[in-house]
């Protein structure tokens, strides 16, 4: 599953018929609308990228849309992907991150994870 946010842009004078016209394509849910600047915040949802794609570029020719552009997106294969990496690293964090023992000033930073320790 993909969700991503997308900013509409229209002319103030095509707002309320843009709008509708999102509200009732099934491509989006919108969620904040300002009448005054032409700015319409919607959420798509799609099985992959090609159907979130597919939904932005149908939302793009309806009539009155100056712009219709993503400006944040998650999937979950790339969480997944990257949670997968994450859980490699945890297993390679040094014994003395760990330690209670051990005193955060007497770490010494070296510019990466692996050369920390003096």
């Amino acid at each position: 599953m993909n969700i991503s946010s997308a900013v509409v842009v229209t002319e103030p004078k095509h707002f309320k018929e843009v709008l509708q016209s999102l509200e009732e394509s099934g491509l989006c849910d919108v969620y904040f609308h300002d009448e005054k600047s032409g700015k319409i915040i919607i959420i798509i949802e799609g099985e992959d990228i090609n159907e979130e794609t597919f939904k932005l570029k149908q939302i793009q020719m309806l009539p009155h849309v100056l712009s219709a552009n993503m400006v944040y997106s998650y999937s979950e294969e790339e969480w997944e992907s990257a949670a997968e990496y994450l859980q490699k690293l945890s297993n390679d964090v040094p014994e003395i991150l760990n330690d209670e023992n051990v005193r955060a000033e007497d770490i010494v930073y070296k510019g990466h994870i692996k050369g920390y320790i003096s």
